[in-house]
């Protein structure tokens, strides 16, 4: 979900809020039109497009999540690299949930799809017309050895820019060191935002390049990937980069293991197969991209697939077997890459697909597997990648700039600047559609 929260068992909990009151208290028993199970950019964007729906009659919504915070975690790559202070990228879940939207501060337990009924850790029963699953996915530190105390100590030079609490020693860390091995990771799997893994580490190449120090750094990408990006145009690209930039690339490498106090980071060789060699690497500098999985409460349920995800049709966001459930963002199996951008295209396809279903008419809209990866390449650079499913480049911008591929300052300005005010004035408040822009996208057509 949108973060973790802790609340006392009880039949009837008191909530306070800051800024509006949407639910007074907690009953033991609840029931509405439209439950959300996930309180961060997918499930507050789905929920406030569907309170500005004209065709939505009878709008009972509520939102599940245990968070009193709302991230921007896009922006975590800006604080790691210096650019954006960590005080801009949250908010409190007050501020965010549409005004006329219940949020109740409670974390699932247990989904019970035949009876539309799903239970809390806190022992509350709610039960649903129709439901939508996006609780986002777990950032899994526990994943490798030995990275929990090292993110811990401050003096490790062990970072990451996956976690709130972990984000801005990462800056701290790229401006002391100067001298020896850097190391950047990205696990094997399916994780949040594909590109983040090198975002940051092409932005502390360029601050130490403008420090003048790179030469006296040496710069290894440890990917569990074979290649540097998923898309093959924009991986060629970046490999090209690499190599200009005289980065070495470990390929097929996965961090299993972290040891602080000998400064030794152990890959696993994923070439070899399950009995692949271990691989030590000295480091000075390290930053960890950690595993990411399904939430166990997901995983376990009816509602998902062998892999943990919630198993809905590529193309709907319907789920293949339970017809009044929709599933959307990272904690769905739609095989794209888990991106906020990818939230834009694939909310109004979810809504118009609902609306059909509540309507009993067929479902027309249809998702298209687009996503994009804002890719910072340096300081006043970053290539705009965007593509749809099967890795074909899907370009906004490709007929008046040319291929995106190039890394241009315009992006970076997108991404720095222009991004983040759009997240919180428009995005989440339902009226901003990413590619489309402010206006809502046909469909069925995309």
């Amino acid at each position: 979900m949108a973060g973790v929260g802790v609340l006392r068992p009880l039949a009837r909990v008191s909530v306070r809020r800051v800024a509006r009151t949407y639910a007074t208290s907690i009953p033991s028993k609840a029931h509405h039109r439209v439950v959300i199970v996930g309180g961060g950019t997918a499930g507050i964007t789905v929920a406030a497009q569907l309170q500005r729906s004209t065709d939505l009659e009878n709008k009972d919504i509520a939102i599940l999540d245990p968070a009193q915070t709302h991230h921007y975690q896009p922006g975590w790559t800006l604080v790691g690299s210096g650019l954006k202070p960590l005080a801009g990228m949250h908010r409190p879940m007050s501020e965010v949930i549409p005004q006329g939207v219940k949020h109740y501060p409670l974390q699932v337990s247990t989904f019970n799809p035949a009876n539309n009924a799903i239970k809390t850790s806190e022992g509350v029963d709610v039960s649903y017309d129709y439901l939508i699953v996006a609780p986002g996915l777990e950032t899994n530190f526990a994943g490798v050895s030995g990275l929990e105390q090292a993110l811990r100590d401050p003096t490790s030079q062990v970072s990451s820019i996956y976690s709130e609490k972990t984000v801005e020693q990462v800056w701290k860390n790229i401006q002391t060191f100067k001298k020896g091995p850097a190391i950047f990771t990205q696990p094997a799997g399916v994780i949040k935002c594909a590109g983040a893994p090198q975002k940051i580490m092409w932005m502390a190449y360029s601050q130490w390049k403008r420090d003048g120090v790179r030469d006296n750094i040496n710069i290894t990408f440890a990917t569990g990937a074979p290649v540097m990006f998923a898309v093959p145009k924009y991986s060629q690209a970046l490999e090209d980069l690499r190599k200009e930039r005289n980065v070495e690339g470990l390929f097929q490498h996965n961090l299993v293991k972290v040891d602080p106090k000998n400064k030794v980071a152990t890959f696993k060789n994923l070439a070899e197969g399950t009995n692949g060699a271990l691989v030590e690497r000295e480091f000075g500098f390290l930053h960890v991209v950690p595993p990411q999985k399904p939430w166990d409460w997901v995983a376990k349920s009816q509602l998902a697939d062998a892999a943990g995800w919630v198993d809905v049709d590529k193309s709907t966001t319907q789920h293949t077997k339970y017809k009044n459930v929709f599933s959307l963002g990272d904690a769905s199996s739609l095989p794209n890459s888990k991106t906020a951008a990818a939230i834009t295209s694939q909310t109004p396809v979810l809504i118009d697909n609902l609306l059909a279903v509540m309507k009993g008419k067929e479902l027309k809209a249809s998702y298209d597997g687009y996503a994009s990866c804002p890719l910072l390449t340096g300081h006043n650079e970053l290539m705009l990648c965007e593509f749809k499913y099967g890795g074909v480049p899907k370009e906004t911008f490709a007929n008046i700039l040319g291929g995106q591929e190039q890394p241009s300052r315009l992006f970076y300005h997108l991404k720095k600047d222009f991004f983040p005010y759009a997240y919180w004035n428009y995005y989440v408040r339902g009226t901003w559609f990413g590619p489309s822009g402010f206006f809502r996208p046909n469909t069925t057509t995309s």
